[in-house]
């Protein structure tokens, strides 16, 4: 029987991945890898592997030879080596739409809170103050302009919700044609023109090599010295040494993270001593049906591979040359 390793999770119960594989007659095995011998050593007989955090390296892949699906719990694979799966014919899945309604509410929900300062005006009443001058200035949200770095489904939803509140909106992206973004009333623009045109900076885009500490030093230097950032996408996006130095020195006003560059974020991070930064613990995707149907989607992806089918979430979409896969049948919702 052809086994399917979980390498790490973090959830309460695998059941929705147990119903989805054993009716493909596939066996589950729940491992949990924090490093590439882990993988390697605990799961050497996978045919496909469900992974949220250990490293699936070129030296992972090499090392289990019968190994034909990863399937990421998530939209990014930036722990999967794409160009080593692919050389060897495996295919890579992710889940692209199992949270997105979540993730733009959640980034939302930091921009308000960071827009009209609800942590330190908390803060200030926990301690017995009862004084609004602390948030001063806040100015009207309506008019103002928020900046979208990628435009895939998240910041889609969120360009909606944020029309809503009066908001324009301006857009980095270059993987989007023009009419896409102005379809949603807003301009797509380059980076720097984004950066230094935007009330609040909204980030989603994938990491990347590329888009590794997208948002430095100089990046900083030419936001308004008002600017909200918030990051649901990836920690590694943002320089944190440069975005403390932004947000102690007044080049930005404040900011709410999701993700940090190293997740749990260190005790120590200065960042965690800041009164104009918000840090939640990588929750925006969840919600019970998200987390149901991320779990469910990500099995079935690799019961679906592995009966030979095709799927529209194969990330590394050149290995299809190297399989004969049959064309993709939906499965049920979850």
């Amino acid at each position: 029987m052809r086994k399917i390793y979980v390498t790490d999770y973090e959830y309460d119960s695998l059941a929705p991945e147990e119903h989805e594989l054993a009716r493909a007659g596939l066996t589950l095995i729940p491992q949990q890898c924090h490093t590439e011998d882990d993988v390697i050593r605990t799961c050497a007989d996978a045919s496909g592997l469900l992974n949220q955090y250990a490293p699936i390296t070129r030296r992972v892949i090499e090392a289990l030879p019968h190994l034909k699906v990863i399937a990421r719990y998530g939209v990014g694979v930036n722990t999967v080596d794409l160009e080593a799966a692919t050389e060897h014919g495996v295919c890579v899945l992710n889940v692209p739409d199992y949270c997105a309604d979540e993730v733009s509410n959640h980034a939302f929900a930091l921009l308000m809170a960071c827009h009209r300062k609800l942590a330190p005006l908390h803060t200030q009443v926990n301690g017995g103050g009862w004084d609004y001058n602390i948030c001063k200035p806040i100015h009207r949200l309506a008019g103002q302009t928020l900046g979208l770095l990628g435009f895939g489904r998240i910041p889609r939803l969120l360009a909606e919700k944020a029309r809503a509140f009066g908001l324009k909106f301006a857009v980095y992206d270059p993987f989007v044609p023009p009419a896409s973004v102005a379809s949603y009333g807003g301009k797509l623009l380059t980076l720097d023109e984004v950066l230094q045109a935007s009330d609040m900076i909204s980030v989603h885009v994938p990491l990347t090599k590329e888009t590794e500490h997208l948002l430095s030093h100089r990046e900083f230097d030419i936001m308004k010295p008002s600017t909200i950032l918030i990051n649901t996408s990836r920690g590694p996006l943002i320089d944190e040494e440069a975005l403390y130095a932004a947000l102690t020195q007044g080049k930005i006003a404040a900011a709410g993270l999701d993700v940090t560059e190293q997740e749990p974020l260190a005790q120590d991070s200065p960042l965690r001593s800041l009164p104009n930064i918000i840090i939640t613990p990588h929750a925006a995707w969840y919600s019970e049906e998200a987390e149901c149907e991320l779990k469910t989607k990500a099995a079935r992806g690799i019961a679906d591979i592995l009966s030979g089918h095709d799927l529209p979430n194969i990330v590394n979409r050149t290995v299809r040359e190297k399989l004969s896969l049959k064309p993709h049948v939906s499965g049920v919702p979850c």
